[in-house]
C-alpha cells in the first residue's frame, strides 16, 4: 500500500467532515497535507489539531487571526485567502485533492489542482456545471484524473470500470425526489426552508438539500455527467427512485443495464474516490433485501419541479448558460434558506436571469467570471423587487 497524501478543500462542510471520517478509519492509507475552510473556524482548528496537516488555508480573511493564534503551538502553516489556496493545492506533497467547496467558489482551486496534474476527487459539481468544457480540456492537457464523488456519478464510474467506453448507450441518473415527491404546485406555495431541509434519505449540507428538494441538484448532475463521461444530451436520462438504493445505471449497446447499489451513505463514494483503484473494506451498515423488499421507479414531474427542465434547457443552449443557471440558483437558494423568497419563485427568478445575462457561445475563464457576477447581480435585483412587491 502507498500512503496517499490528501488536500481536503472545504473540510468543515458535509463532504469534508465525512472524508475525514474515512481518513481516520484508514490511517495506514491516507494522511492529510492540507485543510481549507471558510467560516467554521472552530471546527477547522479542531480538525487541524487532530490531523496535523502541513498547511491550513482560511479563505475568509476575517477569520485568519483566530485560526493562526489557535494553531501557534503546532507545526502547521496557516495561510489566508482564495489566492493562497490556489497556490497551496499545487504543492508536491499532495497526491489527491478532494474538491468539496460548495458552489462557484470552488472552481479556481479545483482548476489550479488540475493544472498541477493532481488527481481530483470531485465533490464540487458546480465546477463542471459552470465550466465543464474548460475543466475537462485542462484535465486532458495536464493528465489530471477526475474521479467523481457525487453518489450518482460514482455509480456510473463504477459501472464503466472494465468496459469499453464505445459500448455505452446511455446513463440513467436516479433521484430520490426529495421531501416533496408527489406534491403539486398548490402544496408548494407555502413550503418553507425548514420543510425542504427534511430530506427523506440523505444527510447533506443545506444548499444541496434545497437543490434536491427543487430537483435542481439533478439538473446540475445532468450537466456534470455530460462533461465527466463525454455524453450527448440525449444519452442522459433521469428517473425518480425514492429509496435511494440504486445510485445510478448505465445501459450498453447490447441492451444490458448495470447498476451500482448500496445504502445512502456519502462515505462510500468518498472512500471509493480516495482509494481508487482499490476497494477498501469497512464496517459500514450493509444493504439487505429484508429491509427493502420493493424498489420503485417513476418519471420526474417536470411541470411541478421546473428546475430540472430549466437545467436541461441550459445544457442544450450551452455556452455560458449553465454558468448563469448556477449563479442564479446559488443566490435564490440562500435567499430561500433565509425565508426571503418562495419555493416556486426560485424557478421564476432563475429563468428571468437566464433571459437577462448576455449569451456567450464560447466562453473563456474571464467570461465565466463575468457571467457569474452579472447573474448574481440580476438575481439579487429580482429578489429585491419581489420583496418590495410582497409589502
Amino acid at each position: 500500500m502507498v500512503m496517499k497524501r490528501l488536500a481536503i478543500l472545504g473540510s468543515t462542510g458535509s463532504i469534508g467532515t465525512q472524508a475525514l471520517d474515512v481518513v481516520a478509519a484508514n490511517p495506514d492509507r491516507f494522511s492529510v497535507t492540507l485543510l481549507s475552510g471558510h467560516a467554521n473556524v472552530n471546527l477547522l482548528v479542531e480538525q487541524a489539531k487532530k490531523f496535523k496537516p502541513a498547511v491550513v488555508v482560511v479563505t475568509n480573511e476575517d477569520k485568519y487571526p483566530a485560526v493562526k493564534e489557535a494553531l501557534t503551538m503546532q507545526q502547521t502553516r496557516v495561510l489566508c485567502g482564495h489566492d493562497a489556496l490556489t497556490e497551496a493545492v499545487a504543492a508536491d506533497n499532495i497526491d489527491v485533492v478532494l474538491a468539496a467547496i460548495v458552489g462557484f467558489a470552488g472552481l479556481a482551486s479545483t482548476l489550479a489542482a488540475i493544472k498541477a496534474g493532481k488527481r481530483i476527487a470531485l465533490a464540487n459539481k458546480e465546477t463542471l456545471v459552470v465550466a465543464g468544457e474548460l475543466v475537462m480540456e485542462q484535465a486532458r492537457i495536464h493528465k489530471a484524473g477526475i474521479l467523481p464523488v457525487d453518489s450518482e456519478h460514482s455509480a456510473i464510474f463504477q459501472c464503466l470500470v472494465g468496459e469499453n467506453p464505445a459500448t455505452l448507450e446511455k446513463v440513467i441518473l436516479t433521484a430520490s425526489g426529495g421531501p416533496f415527491l408527489g406534491k403539486k404546485s398548490n402544496y408548494l406555495v407555502n413550503v418553507k426552508a425548514a420543510h425542504a431541509m427534511q430530506h427523506p434519505t440523505w444527510t447533506m449540507g443545506a444548499k444541496i438539500t434545497i437543490d434536491s428538494a427543487t430537483l435542481m441538484n439533478k439538473g446540475l448532475e445532468v450537466i456534470e455527467a455530460k462533461w465527466l463521461f463525454g455524453l450527448s444530451d440525449e444519452q442522459i436520462e433521469v428517473v425518480i427512485h425514492p429509496q435511494s438504493i440504486v445510485h445510478s445505471m448505465v445501459q450498453f449497446t447490447d441492451g444490458s443495464i448495470k447498476s451500482q447499489m448500496g445504502l445512502p451513505d456519502m462515505k462510500l463514494p468518498i472512500q471509493y474516490a480516495l482509494g481508487f483503484p482499490e476497494r477498501i473494506a469497512n464496517q459500514y451498515p450493509r444493504f439487505s433485501f429484508k429491509d427493502y423488499q420493493k424498489l420503485s421507479f417513476e418519471l420526474p414531474d417536470y411541470k411541478t419541479f421546473r428546475n430540472l427542465a430549466i437545467a436541461k434547457e441550459a445544457l442544450r443552449i450551452g455556452g455560458n448558460a449553465p454558468c448563469v443557471l448556477n449563479a442564479a440558483n446559488e443566490v435564490v437558494v440562500y435567499a430561500f434558506l433565509a425565508n426571503k423568497v418562495g419555493f416556486q419563485e426560485m424557478s421564476d427568478m432563475i429563468e428571468k436571469t437566464l433571459e437577462k445575462v448576455p449569451f456567450i457561445p464560447h466562453p473563456v475563464m474571464e467570461d465565466y467570471i463575468k457571467s457569474d457576477v452579472e447573474a448574481r447581480t440580476y438575481t439579487n435585483e429580482f429578489l429585491k423587487k419581489s420583496q418590495l412587491s410582497v409589502y
